[in-house]
């Protein structure tokens, strides 16, 4: 009984194994089955070394990261965007630089000063003088005249009229002259009229010294151009028929102006006594320092670099850099906006980012194609006519850069494409250096990519079997080329 059980079991067993045989797909040939060869080897070490190759290349592959973009919805939910610039005006004074905004929900923002500084430049575009931040345009007091006694100043002329044949010969005439250049049409300058008349009156009445005159600029178009006249009324002191800068920008009245030719007197005084007393012991150059200083004479160059940044709202609009001031009206005939760019981007400025270690180390990251931040730096736009500014288009891209290791890869930057062509104005209107902008509602999204463990895996397998399979392949095929014949 138990001998048949056993026979049972052992046979039970044998065939498990042929049928867990049967499935096999590494079978083996017995090795006094094969036969070894040259080509065989050489086949093998070509194998070898063309699966160490692949191996090497896939395993770079793998542990190597790549740069991937793509579009998306712009889904930020910020009301407004930073706008950050820094312009320089090259021919036009900061007392008549406005920073203007507007856009489609209405905004109008005129003469922006919050966040905005001024500074004016020499002529060799250094920084000079501090024209402000967050600082409003002064207002100038005016002179009130009833109508009776505006007509009677309007009559008098005590101003002398001057033109392009009698201005050299006026100030050949007077050591030291005050001169009214207006237009007519100017409301300050009417406004004006009957106090430079009443101011005249009163120097004469005084004796001073002074020779007080007016140029219509309409009429004397010529000479208003050669003397550089911005804005109307331009109130300038002349001394040895030399302009003394900074022109008058006070207040509008007879005490004030009479104040302000006393004041030159003075000083003229001053300076002649102290020139009596060190003419023949100082230099050239330093009897010429001393004049400028007791004159107040400060030549001016119309320079103004005008920085800062602006909270626009995140819809179509423009900022723009207009010639305008509250007490003035500018000459269109010499209103020149060419300018610099020295900075304009949105969002983050570059050079914080630059400060912030988060943000430089993953801008560190993104190729120079991805990070077209402010593709305008230090351009300039030179216009070489009257009349005519550049305007700016600009489309705004907001890029999203998620380059690993949860927020701390996150990064949102404002990229942007910029179109630039001059256009032309009116003889009456003023031109502007405009700057309109457009964000769009798609948005990039810059991602680091690299490849999962197992397609390294899989690809490992491909190269292994692939190797293996393509070699043997090649090597039967050579054996039964060059194999011997029998004979």
């Amino acid at each position: 009984m138990s001998s048949s059980i056993n026979g049972g079991g052992v046979g039970g067993g044998g065939r498990g194994r042929q049928a867990m045989s049967s499935i096999d797909f590494y079978r083996r040939v017995p090795k006094d089955l094969t036969e070894a060869t040259a080509l065989g080897a050489m086949m093998s070490l070509c194998a070898m070394a063309v699966m160490a190759i692949l191996f090497l290349s896939e395993t770079a592959a793998f542990v190597s990261t790549r740069i991937t973009t793509s579009i998306a919805l712009d889904e930020s939910q910020e009301a407004q965007i930073r706008l950050n610039f820094n312009i320089t005006l090259l021919d036009l004074h900061c007392d008549y630089v406005s920073v203007d905004v507007w856009d489609a929900l209405g905004t109008n923002r005129q003469n922006v000063t919050k966040n905005v500084d001024k500074w004016q430049l020499d002529d060799s575009g250094t920084r000079r003088v501090f024209a402000g931040r967050n600082r409003e345009t002064r207002e100038v007091r005016h002179e009130e005249h009833d109508s009776h006694e505006v007509a009677l100043l309007t009559e008098a002329g005590h101003a002398l009229e001057l033109t392009k044949d009698n201005f050299a010969q006026f100030l050949q005439d007077h050591e030291m002259a005050f001169v009214d250049m207006f237009a007519p049409w100017c409301v300050w300058c009417q406004r004006l009229a009957p106090t430079w008349e009443k101011f005249a009156q009163q120097v004469a009445s005084e004796q001073m010294p002074i020779g007080v005159g007016k140029i219509d600029c309409v009429a004397q178009a010529d000479l208003c151009r050669e003397q550089k006249i911005m804005a109307f009324p331009t109130l300038r002191w002349y001394h040895n028929k030399e302009a003394v800068l900074p022109d008058y920008k006070m207040d509008r009245t007879v005490q004030s102006l009479i104040a302000y030719a006393k004041r030159k007197l003075e000083m003229d005084s001053k300076y002649k006594e102290w020139f009596q007393q060190n003419e023949h012991k100082v230099e050239d150059a330093e009897k010429e320092r001393k004049r400028q200083l007791y004159q107040q004479h400060r030549p001016e160059h119309p320079g103004c670099q005008v920085s800062g940044h602006l909270m626009v709202n995140r819809v179509p609009g423009n900022f723009h850099l207009e010639a305008k001031s509250k007490s003035h009206n500018l000459n269109a005939a010499m209103t020149n906006l060419s300018h610099v760019v020295n900075h304009l981007s949105f969002g983050t400025p570059v050079y914080e980012m630059n400060q912030d270690r988060k943000a430089k180390r993953i801008l560190k990251q993104v190729p120079a194609e991805h990070k077209e931040f402010a593709p305008m730096d230090n351009t300039w736009y030179v216009t070489t006519q009257h009349h005519q500014a550049h305007h700016h288009y600009i489309k705004v891209v907001a890029t999203q850069f998620n380059l690993g290791g949860g927020t701390s890869g996150e990064l949102l930057a404002y990229q942007f494409l910029e179109q630039s062509q001059i256009v032309f104005y009116s003889d009456v209107n003023v031109p502007e250096a405009r700057f309109s902008y457009d964000l769009s509602p798609m948005s990039v999204v810059v991602e680091k990519q690299s490849r999962k463990w197992y397609d390294y895996v899989t690809s490992l397998c491909a190269i292994i079997g692939g190797t293996f399979t393509t070699l043997g392949l090649i090597d039967a095929t050579l054996y039964k080329v060059f194999k011997p014949k029998k004979l």
